[in-house]
């Protein structure tokens, strides 16, 4: 997501340029070709998930994960850190972005993996790229230099999740709109991070990412807990009618994962209303997409139990004043930051 969901501020986005207004995603509340209805949005932290808050910093936990004493986890939210946004607001970026300094980033990165307790762990973030890339993290380097370098971003492998069996690593994934997976193996002890964007979920990345957990440490999907984390919700998520074919093409039952189907090749009986000719029409009005239903969808076809796939409710688009959202925000957007790895003390 060009700068959107990405660590690097010029890459691909997975975004339109339009803002529709929040809206319910049920297709049965909204007529076809006309917009979703308005309806008020306030925010709730329903359990099984809550916030914590350390020295000004909000993270986003889940219970079942804090079971664990091994495991550490949590999505950042934009409150406290140092950097601060033109209106004046002082925010938690956690992603090199065009507006802010490169050591104020590395600042608020220390200041969440303190909030966190992991001050001496290794961040291990990716340069994202919407793809179905999965990397594997054995261990952690050894070399001070690697450490230092990585901790900066310098040595970030290019992907869309990342696994590790290895204590003292903590895997991250940068967002502001896509959706951040963590998947967690409690006999196996093994733990995934994924950044699903539109490509990557019709590229099946969660379902490959249980594929490479399955290949390389043993995992069976039946035990696999998974947790999907804020990313814009199907109530503010437009994209062209064209994603509508690709997904259908892809997934049965697809058409739920959207508030109408259209593809934009229907048939208008009325054209001559219009009183342009054919080929010279406008084009077809966009689609809600509900990228968190499609990802767990993908992850129950991988072998994932009902009962173990959380999904967070909350809209990163709807709650600004809690997340950033590069579809809302555009460039005044900062990145957020997915966290999950093994403790070393356990």
């Amino acid at each position: 997501m060009p700068g959107g969901c990405a660590a690097d501020a010029h890459e691909v986005s997975d975004y339109t340029d339009i803002m529709p207004n929040a809206a319910k995603t049920s297709r049965a509340h909204r007529a076809p070709g006309k917009p979703a209805p308005r309806h008020v949005l306030g925010l709730k932290i329903s359990s099984p998930w809550s916030l914590r808050t350390v020295r000004g910093v909000q993270i986003l936990e889940l219970a079942p994960f804090k079971k664990f004493p091994w495991l550490v986890h949590g999505f950042s939210t934009r409150t406290g850190g140092a950097s601060v946004l033109d209106s004046g607001e002082r925010v938690l970026n956690l992603g090199f972005t065009e507006w802010d300094h490169r050591e104020t980033v590395l600042t608020n990165r220390q200041t969440f993996q303190s909030g966190l307790g992991t001050s001496d762990y290794m961040l291990v973030p990716l340069k994202q790229i919407h793809s179905s890339v999965v990397r594997w993290v054995p261990q952690m380097p050894t070399n001070a230099s690697r450490r230092s370098a990585a901790r900066a971003g310098r040595l970030a492998q290019t992907g869309d999740a990342s696994l590790t069996n290895s204590p003292s690593l903590l895997l991250g994934i940068q967002t502001a709109d896509c959706v951040p997976v963590f998947l967690v193996d409690a006999k196996k002890r093994a733990v995934a991070a994924i950044h699903a964007g539109w490509r990557g979920t019709l590229a099946r990345i969660a379902e490959k990412t249980v594929g490479e957990m399955c290949k390389q440490f043993g995992s069976k999907p039946a035990d696999i807990l998974a947790a999907l984390g804020p990313a814009i919700g199907g109530c503010c998520y437009e994209v062209g009618t064209e994603l509508v074919t690709e997904f259908t093409s892809q997934f049965a039952g697809a058409e739920e994962y959207f508030d109408e189907l259209r593809t934009g090749e229907e048939p208008n009986p009325l054209q001559w209303l219009n009183m342009m000719p054919p080929g010279h029409q406008p084009p077809p009005k966009n689609v809600r997409l509900d990228l968190r239903k499609a990802n767990r969808t993908q992850l129950l076809a991988a072998g994932l139990r009902d009962a173990n796939i959380y999904v967070s409710d909350l809209c990163t688009a709807c709650h600004t004043d809690l997340f950033f959202s590069y579809r809302k925000e555009r460039a005044n957007s900062g990145r957020m930051l997915a966290a999950i790895g093994l403790h070393n003390r356990v």
